[in-house]
């Protein structure tokens, strides 16, 4: 399912604290520690792929292009899933992946961080491997709304097969689902994240007895892993067993989410719930789907709930309907911490941001992609209204995901493990094979709605590539005919203005001039704080800072000091908390009472002026602007001691 959680990423780690790291690479968890961790990651890291078995083998036998269920089909099919797991899940992200972590983080911005900070590449590649990357994670919102669509759909549907009674009701009972999912989220998960890792672990345990219940019907379904099965089914089918690759990558689509989810739980974590329990119940599971269907074609429509005792039917039908609103829970946070690094890397404009857990930064809730979220959630479930549909508009954003996420650590397995050319190559040709092969199945998806996640990556891409440009583009602006601190500080001592007792700090994007609020602030009131901070946050390419990284200070003269603030991009910028660490390491006197910040509130004027960018896209930049959130709260200053002076600019 979505690859994406990310990053996640997610606010049901709140429950384990200490998590974050300041090392690159961490000392790892063991003991009971590392038990809890292995837990809690069964329903962060593994709710995607661990809810897949739902419909992923049924849209390979009744899907949009389905084969028929004869045994040599099925054995194709199966020994295909397997050596997908076994290829993409296990040896690529388990084993490859894993190992590229920014800091301890992980998720594709934490790959493209890790390019970024090799200033010693052109700039030209430098740049279009960072486009490539965030084209990788605007890839990622349109999955974020497909998955709790087709996850919650599939497990409802299990009433259907119970009785025709539940049809009609099929669509309403997932919608309102989906709706209480939404509304839910403000409150955030750390009340529930404790049962979270318990219920998954019931239900993979369900899909290994189910999977082992059925395979002592057929054993011989055992023999589709060898895959001499899926190279006669491409020779028997053709183009129809190449389409079915679409189908069959629907069982691999949680593998981004594990790598996104590196910085919570760490490496062992993620490879214990993995190789000991994830990997053989969803194994057990396909392939037990399989016996059933070459004793009962004809229960290809819903594999998985027939599968099931007539008895266990309805308990079933909660179980998996609980799994998948965890799945979606953690998708829809890692939605959240994914858009949180992209504000702090600057690829989005400043939104509300709200902690849900004072005891975890990770754990937020933003409230207007949540609702966009749910809108887009929602209406595909109304537009599509089956997960076969759905499934239909799922893979083709996931498959292009992993591609950037493996030509990525072709470039950081250079940097970063020293590989040679040869030995980079090869390993990342061998992935690609399989990566590309998905790719171009999926592309045949997108008549049947796989536009949507691309329409969706198109959106967000143009709006954070434009961001990004128009922010550029700005500071520049504000840069022409300003002054040097130091030539700043020159024209006080020639002729002093009036200072009046306090502190004013005076926030500014660069600390290579003087902030626009300071020279307006002086032109106005005539006047001078005794103490004056140029304040400059800076957020790097990196997850998390350590202490000894987070200040540098300055003084320049005359009462004025110039202070930079370093921030990684998981980390929150808290400005007072800064400056209370400057008083204490520099001396420098900060009573919170007696400060004062000033902060520059810019009005785009677009004009014919040319800018390096399109005009759509200055009106675009502008808009943004306008909607972004308020600096002091993003900033966390105090509220009653915030000024904002105006200017206005043409872009």
């Amino acid at each position: 399912m979505s690859p994406h959680r990310s990053a996640t990423v997610h606010s049901t780690v709140a429950l384990v604290a200490g998590i974050a790291a300041t090392d690159h690479h961490r000392g790892e968890p063991s003991g009971r520690r590392l038990l809890s961790l292995s837990l809690l990651a069964l329903g962060i890291v593994y709710g995607d792929i661990g809810t897949s078995p739902l419909y992923a083998l049924r849209e390979c036998f009744y899907g949009s292009h389905p084969v028929p269920p004869t045994p040599a089909n099925i054995f194709g099919v199966l020994s295909l899933i397997f050596w997908s797991l076994i290829i993409v899940v296990t040896i690529k992200y388990h084993v490859y992946v894993l190992r590229f972590d920014n800091r301890g983080e992980g998720g594709i911005l934490a790959l493209m961080g890790l390019i970024g900070m090799d200033k010693a590449r052109r700039a030209a590649v430098r740049g279009a491997l960072i486009v490539i990357g965030v084209f990788g994670a605007a890839l990622l919102y349109g999955d974020g709304m497909i998955t709790p669509a087709i996850s919650v759909l599939s497990a409802v549907e299990g009433l259907e097969i119970a009785t025709p009674f539940f049809k009609p009701y099929v669509l309403p009972v997932t919608v309102v689902i989906l709706v209480l999912l939404f509304f839910f989220q403000r409150r955030g998960t750390a009340g529930v994240g404790a049962v979270f890792g318990p219920i998954m672990l019931v239900w993979f345990g369900t899909l290994a007895v189910m999977g082992i219940r059925a395979i002592a019907w057929e054993p011989s379904v055992l023999f589709a892993i060898n895959p001499v099965h899926a190279v006669r089914f491409f020779a028997a089918n053709g183009m129809h067993g190449f389409l079915v690759l679409g189908a069959v990558f629907l069982v691999a689509t949680g593998g981004e989410a594990l790598y996104a989810d590196l910085g919570h739980f760490g490496e062992r974590a993620i490879q214990i719930d993995w190789f000991s329990l994830v990997g053989a119940s969803l194994i057990l599971q396909y392939f037990g789907q399989g016996a059933l269907l070459i004793r009962r074609p004809a229960a290809a429509h819903n594999p998985f709930y027939l599968l099931a005792p007539s008895w266990a039917l309805y308990p079933l039908v909660i179980l998996a309907t609980i799994a998948t609103i965890i799945a979606s829970q953690a998708i829809i946070s890692g939605v959240f911490s994914l858009t949180r690094q992209a504000i702090q890397l600057g690829y989005l404009p400043r939104m509300e941001i709200i902690h849900t857990s004072s005891a975890e930064i990770g754990q937020v809730y933003i409230p207007s992609v949540n609702w966009a979220v749910m809108c887009a959630t929602i209406a595909l479930v109304l537009g599509f209204r089956s997960s076969s549909n759905l499934a239909g508009a799922y893979g083709v954003a996931v498959s292009a995901t992993m591609i950037i996420t493996t030509l990525l650590a072709y470039v950081v397995a250079r940097d970063l493990l020293g590989w040679s050319v040869l030995v980079a190559g090869a390993v990342t040709a061998g992935f690609l094979v399989a990566d590309l092969a998905f790719l171009s199945a999926n592309l045949f998806k997108i008549a049947d709605g796989g536009w949507f996640p691309l329409l969706v990556a198109a959106f967000v891409f143009t709006l954070m590539t434009t961001w990004r440009r128009g922010r550029q583009i700005l500071n520049e602006r504000l840069v022409e005919g300003t002054l040097s601190p130091e030539l700043f500080v020159t024209s006080l001592r020639a002729q002093p203005p009036v200072r009046v007792p306090g502190t004013a700090v005076f926030m500014h994007r660069t600390s290579e001039v003087i902030p626009p609020s300071l020279l307006h602030s002086l032109k106005h009131y005539k006047a001078l704080h005794k103490q004056v901070i140029l304040l400059t946050i800076v957020i790097e390419e990196v997850a998390h800072l350590g202490e000894e990284e987070r200040a540098k200070f300055d003084e320049l003269g005359e009462g004025i000091f110039c202070v930079t603030g370093h921030y990684g991009y998981m980390e929150v910028p808290d400005v007072p908390a800064l400056l209370a660490r400057v008083s204490d390491e520099f001396g420098l006197h900060l009573p919170p009472m007696d400060t004062s910040y000033f902060l520059g509130h810019e009005t785009l004027i677009v004009t014919p002026r040319p800018s390096g960018m399109a005009t759509w896209r200055e009106k675009i930049f502008a808009s943004m602007m306008r909607n972004a959130a308020s600096a002091a709260r993003f900033f966390r200053l105090p509220p009653n001691r915030v000024v904002e002076l105006g200017s206005q600019i043409e872009f």
